[in-house]
């Protein structure tokens, strides 16, 4: 049956050369003529295809573009802010109980699009916002972070109308020195941000949020020397340690066990260092407050859970570079240590919160017993026994001071800080010394 149709067809179908003489005679303008032959090469497709592929293209475009949602236009603020610092990097020189703070000041910009703003209120803070990892309640933003106005600058204190352009408010104050620094821990953090919030007479608010970074520099002084005795043996070690250590860069230490012969009558007893390792550990305290949803967790509204963390910040094995004299009875040791950066060490600071960071110096040595005869003290025997000696030393972590100084040493003496001046002669006692002088000569020339 389908062999019949295709030879039907056949039969019926018009040859192509009657088709190409009447292409011929037609008009070559509209209206179009389609070969029902299919075309000599394949790659080629008919017109009708390519309008169906493109009416379905067409439609997919429509249906993707439909699926995917515009991006939401905002509209222009009326006026916008940004922020210009003036002063140098916040940095507390010396202590928190010696600090002088420092000097903090710029300039707010306040750019205005309209031609004319009123403004209400305008106003900027400096605040304090300490974050602990691990609050009294887990999921209470008021558990985790609690904030502290430090300074607050009343910028407009009535209404006021501002023209179109960039309107600059000065601003400046002394932090005080007493503050803690800046500080990325691994159980809590403190953050000091600037926040300016302005208000409108139509009630729109525009804000406007700043971190500042606050460091503490501690100046070095003399070295530190300390003794540690390990009974009930006769070892002593004295080292010599900085008084500052840096985040940055490495640090010498040197360190003399003394004792370490012990002679009898035909025998001497001697120990020898066999290993020494030292570490740096950071000592991390913070306290959770409980917000007042949740102080009943705690025992009370005001009290909080104190937690410490105690991580390795740098550690080394010491296998060799000492010196031993056991003629004068001393093992001498000089090494470098230094904080390891990849595990992000923080700064000494303490907090009236109770948040704090310490540093300690950790030594350990394996010294191991020798006997000996006094008459061949070369011919060492081992005893097999062996001591650990552990001691510790705290360490001031800060940052570098370089060559800044603390603005009150910047600034020229004040007029009533500057001296007296010499004081003046009156002329009856310069007269009394001139007669006195001349009867000396006087009496000399006879």
């Amino acid at each position: 049956m389908p062999g019949r149709l295709l030879s039907s067809l056949a039969r019926v179908a018009p040859s192509s050369s009657k088709i190409d003489s009447l292409h011929a005679q037609d008009p070559p303008l509209f209206p179009p003529h389609y070969s029902r032959e299919p075309p000599s090469n394949p790659q080629s497709r008919s017109q009708e295809s390519l309008v169906m592929d493109k009416l379905k293209r067409h439609s997919l475009g429509s249906r993707h573009h439909s699926d995917k949602k515009s991006p939401k236009v905002e509209p222009q603020k009326a006026a916008t802010m940004n922020m210009q610092v003036e002063s140098p990097p916040i940095v507390f020189y010396n202590a928190p109980q010696a600090s002088s703070g420092a000097l903090f000041s710029g300039q707010l910009k306040f750019d205005v699009k309209e031609p004319h703003l009123t403004m209400d209120t305008f106003e900027m803070r400096m605040l304090a916002v300490v974050t602990t990892k691990k609050p009294v309640a887990p999921h209470c933003p008021e558990c985790a972070s609690h904030t502290t106005e430090i300074h607050k600058w009343d910028i407009l204190k009535g209404s006021v109308s501002l023209r179109h352009g960039v309107h600059s408010f000065p601003f400046s104050h002394l932090i005080p020195g007493h503050l803690p620094a800046t500080s990325h821990g691994a159980i809590a953090s403190l953050d000091y941000y600037l926040s300016a919030v302005a208000i409108s007479s139509t009630g729109e608010k525009f804000t406007y949020k700043r971190n500042i970074d606050i460091k503490r520099a501690i100046f070095p002084g003399n070295e530190k020397h300390s003794i540690r005795i390990f009974p009930p043996t006769n070892l002593t070690a004295a080292v010599t340690l900085p008084p500052v250590i840096h985040p940055i860069g490495d640090f010498p230490l040197e360190m003399r066990l003394s004792g370490i012969v012990t002679n009898k009558s035909d025998s001497q007893t001697r120990w020898r260092l066999r290993k020494l390792n030292w570490r740096i550990e950071e000592t991390q305290k913070s306290v959770s407050p409980a917000c007042p949803k949740h102080s009943q967790k705690v025992g009370g509204e005001g009290k909080g859970v104190l937690h410490e963390d105690v991580h390795v910040i740098g550690s080394e094995e010491v296998k060799s570079g000492w010196k031993t004299d056991f003629e004068a009875g001393n093992i001498d040791v000089e090494f470098r240590a230094a904080c390891n950066m990849a595990l992000k060490p923080t700064c000494d600071m303490e907090s009236p919160n109770g948040m704090e960071s310490k540093h300690n110096l950790v030594i350990e040595m394996v010294v191991a017993e020798e006997w000996a005869p006094l008459r061949k003290l070369s011919q060492a025997t081992p005893t097999g026994a062996a001591r650990v000696l552990r001691t510790q030393f705290h360490l001031v972590v800060t940052e570098r001071a370089g060559l800044g100084i603390s603005w009150d040493e910047e600034q020229p003496p004040m007029y009533e800080d500057v001296p007296a001046s010499p004081p003046t002669y009156v002329a009856d006692i310069v007269d009394y010394n001139m007669d006195q002088l001349d009867t000396e000569v006087a009496d000399m020339a006879l």
